[in-house]
């Protein structure tokens, strides 16, 4: 590579995440020939390193418990070496350059990195939910970093998508086709990395794979697995609006996921014994022309690269990977007051409070200042409320920040709105807390930096376990129980579902977010007295709390006297009266 590193180790480090490459995914190497040399070396390195821990995680030669030894070994000595920009291991030792030359974040990938230390002990799934979710989270990070190069790169929207549904749909189908092509290995080790709902649905199928035998029950199975990996991998909409050149590698890497499926469909019995390949003929029809499709698509594009550096640089380090051990977080500041928060006792808490922000431009027009001025005095409120949350040791936080009818307002106002979004986004104060961030909405119509943003945030902050902070940006509530509808319609036309069948724990299971807790007190503040729309699905039994003060005014204590006044209604939810509990 013309811009190769001076370090003889470094060099030969890179040239070794290569060969890995090549050698051990043949198709995922020749995917990376489709993008710009420069910028396959730093790719290079993220597959190899992916692949490295998997290993760790996966030598049956070890018990379990050494596996998982190994595994977080490599997780804190790379959380060691990443300041210093060097390592005595050669992938790691990659992995650390990328990182410093491209300036990725790589605490994004600690729970990827964890979830193989945890996997040692084995998985099983219950449903597709669960198995979604782990997938989901094992591969995501990995593909927002290939994202960051691209961004670092100048490559205008780097992988930006549609909806991002349809590129997690797209990556379930990659792990699905993963699984199937790796099954006879998996079955070896005693694993069996698919949900019991897909294997319910063919009696015997289970117990014949475990001992591996083929069977109707297992054909059966095997065809329509197959047939869901191509449709969640056959994302239509998936590069519409995209930069020709990562466009070309998505559509080849799809055309490439096909025909390993066709080679699974192919093997039958001899899928429970060896891993199939698609026939070189077949993987030639769809790389030749992609090549040239990709040079043709980068030549048209001027790349920004990171300057090579001398071995005797110094380096600046890049945000370190968070430790495999929990973080220490932080109490929130205390009321400047003085004021402590309410002795509530946890079971007379409401779960989840759902917040009706009201008033920010009334505030400022108030006091002769722009609208926007208001929503920046909001900001200040939203931090007052998240620590008071904390204090009192509320689990679920949801606040409704940005309407899908707040695209209406001047204009003026909506850009500062986004703005101000971003820039709260991106300071992220609440970093030091024990907060865990969620976004819910639409992703198609927000900048692509602020959605980027909030996956950010989203991603490294899943595995906190205390206040769970849902900002609904881009939500309206039809939308979403629209959108959760035409999720169960395909559902049905898949022959899924019975439609006179349908159930509400089958809606609940198929809106945005099916771990969200009902709504227990919905609080609007601004001195009007509707829900406008807000989580109609979830706060259908909410108790309602209607407050004048406007929104910058709330502190802390407002929402403590919320919750206070929740603790003295009697929730019947359609039950006759009993008698009140005492505090």
């Amino acid at each position: 590579m013309s811009d190769a590193p001076a370090d003889p180790a470094l060099r030969a480090a890179y040239r070794l995440c290569r060969r890995r490459t090549k050698t051990e995914d043949p198709a995922e190497y020749a995917l990376i020939q489709l993008v710009p040399a420069p910028l396959r070396p730093a790719l290079h390195a993220l597959w190899a390193a992916a692949n490295a821990l998997d290993d760790l995680g996966d030598d049956r030669t070890a018990p379990a418990a050494e596996r998982a030894a190994r595994v977080e070994a490599w997780i804190t000595a790379l959380h060691r070496e990443l300041p210093t920009g060097t390592s005595p291991d050669p992938i790691r030792h990659a992995l650390v350059d990328t990182a410093v030359r491209w300036r990725l974040d790589l605490s994004e990938l600690h729970a990827a990195m964890t979830q193989v230390r945890d996997d040692t002990d084995g998985r099983r799934f219950t449903d597709w939910a669960a198995w979604r979710a782990w997938g989901r989270e094992n591969l995501l990070p990995w593909f927002a970093q290939v994202r960051a190069i691209l961004d670092g790169a100048g490559v205008p929207v780097a992988l930006r998508l549609d909806t991002r549904e349809a590129y997690e749909e797209f990556l379930d189908g990659v792990r699905l086709t993963d699984i199937l092509t790796d099954l006879s290995a998996d079955l070896a080790q005693g694993d069996l990395l698919l949900p019991e709902e897909a294997l319910d649905r063919h009696p015997g199928a289970s117990d014949d794979l475990t001992h591996r035998r083929w069977s109707p029950a297992v054909a059966a199975l095997v065809a329509e697995l197959t047939g869901l990996a191509r449709r969640w991998v056959g994302q239509e909409t998936l590069t519409r609006g995209m930069h020709p050149g990562p466009a070309t590698v998505l559509h080849t890497m799809a055309a490439l996921l096909h025909a390993q499926l066709d080679a699974v469909d192919a093997a039958g019995p001899a899928l429970l014994c060896d891993r199939p390949r698609p026939a070189l003929r077949a993987r030639a029809r769809i790389l030749v022309p992609a090549r040239t499709r990709a040079a043709l698509a980068w030549s048209l594009t001027p790349l920004t690269l990171p300057p090579p550096q001398p071995l005797d640089a110094p380096r600046q380090p890049p945000a370190p990977a968070r430790p495999a051990t929990a973080p220490a977080f932080r109490r929130p500041p205390p009321h400047p007051s003085g004021d402590r928060p309410p002795a509530i006792p946890a079971a007379h808490l409401p779960t989840h409070v759902a917040v009706i922000m009201d008033g920010n431009g009334r505030w400022a027009q108030q006091r002769g200042l722009p609208r926007y001025e208001g929503h920046r005095a909001g900001a200040g409120a939203v931090r007052e409320v998240v620590h008071g949350a904390l204090e009192i040791g509320l689990r679920h936080l949801t606040l409704y920040t940005f309407s899908t009818e707040n695209w209406s307002r001047d204009t003026e106002e909506v850009d500062a709105i986004l703005g101000l979004l971003r820039d709260e986004v991106a300071e992220n104060p609440f970093q030091d807390l024990d907060v865990h961030m969620r976004w819910h909405g639409r992703a198609g119509r927000l900048p692509p930096d602020l959605a980027d943003l909030l996956h950010l945030r989203e991603r490294t902050t899943r595995d906190r376990t205390g206040l769970t902070l849902t900002m609904c940006i881009d939500y309206g509530g039809r939308d979403e129980i629209t959108r959760t509808a035409a999720a169960l319609a395909r559902r049905v036309r898949a022959g899924h579902l019975d439609p006179d069948r349908i159930t509400d724990e089958d809606f609940a299971r198929h809106l945005p977010h099916p771990d969200m807790p009902d709504v227990d007190l919905l609080w609007r503040t601004g001195n009007e007295q509707r829900t406008s729309n807000f989580l109609p699905w979830h706060a259908a039994y909410a108790e309602l709390h209607f407050t004048p003060g406007l929104w910058p005014d709330t502190d802390r204590r407002h929402l403590w006297q919320a919750v206070t006044a929740y603790t003295h209604r009697q929730r019947r939810l359609g039950a006759a009266p009993s008698a009140p509990t005492p505090l």
